[in-house]
C-alpha cells in the first residue's frame, strides 16, 4: 500500500519558491529546501525528482501569484500608461521590507550561467516572452504605432522591466520612482 504524503504540494513550493526568491537558485541547497519545506528529501526526490524540478515548480508558482499583475494589465485600456502602472504595481508585489526581492526569473537569470539546465532556461525564456507579448498587445492599442515600433517599445519595457526587478533589490522607493518616471517620459 501506498503512503499517503503528510504535506500538501502546493504549500511545500511556496515555501520553496520563496526561499529560491530570497536566496537565488544556485545559493539554495537541498538541505536549504528540506528545511524550508518541512520535508525530508526523499519526499523532495519522490514528488519533484530533483531540486531543478522544485525549482520548476516553484516557478508555476512564482507565476501564478504574479498572475493578477499581469491579469490587470491585460484588462487596460490606458495603453502605455497600463504598463507604467504594470512597474508601479510590480515593486510592491516584490516587497518584503523596505526593499524588494526582485523578481525570481530576472533573479534566476542573473545567475545561472550557460551550462544551467535546458528546461530552467526554456521556463525563464518562456516567461519573459509572455509578459513582453503582453506588452504588445497593451501597445497595439494605439493605432498610430506600426508593428515594428510595437515591437521594438516591447522589448524597450521588457528591458526596462528586468532592470527595474532587479533594482528593487536596492534602491528605495524615491530612487525607484524615478527611474519609472523617465522611463515613461515622453510616450
Amino acid at each position: 500500500m501506498a503512503r499517503t504524503k503528510a504535506y500538501k504540494e502546493d504549500e511545500v513550493i511556496e515555501k520553496a519558491m520563496n526561499l529560491f526568491w530570497r536566496n537565488g537558485y544556485e545559493s539554495t541547497s537541498m538541505h536549504m529546501l528540506e528545511k524550508e519545506m518541512g520535508i525530508n528529501k526523499f519526499s523532495i526526490y519522490a514528488s519533484f525528482g530533483s531540486k531543478n524540478g522544485v525549482f520548476l515548480e516553484s516557478l508555476k508558482c512564482y507565476k501564478q501569484k504574479l498572475n493578477s499583475l499581469i491579469t490587470k494589465l491585460k484588462a487596460s485600456n490606458d495603453g502605455t500608461l497600463g504598463i507604467k502602472n504594470y512597474f508601479y504595481d510590480f515593486i510592491d508585489f516584490t516587497k518584503e521590507t523596505e526593499f524588494g526581492k526582485g523578481c525570481l526569473i530576472t533573479n534566476t537569470a542573473n545567475e545561472i550561467g550557460d551550462e544551467a539546465d535546458e528546461q530552467i532556461k526554456v521556463a525563464l525564456t518562456a516567461f519573459t516572452e509572455e509578459v513582453k507579448q503582453v506588452f504588445k498587445t497593451i501597445l497595439k492599442q494605439d493605432a498610430t504605432k506600426n508593428p515594428e515600433t510595437i515591437e521594438q517599445e516591447a522589448d524597450f519595457f521588457i528591458i526596462a522591466m528586468f532592470g527595474l526587478s532587479s533594482a528593487t533589490r536596492i534602491f528605495n522607493k524615491k530612487q525607484l520612482d524615478n527611474y519609472i518616471e523617465n522611463i515613461f517620459k515622453n510616450r
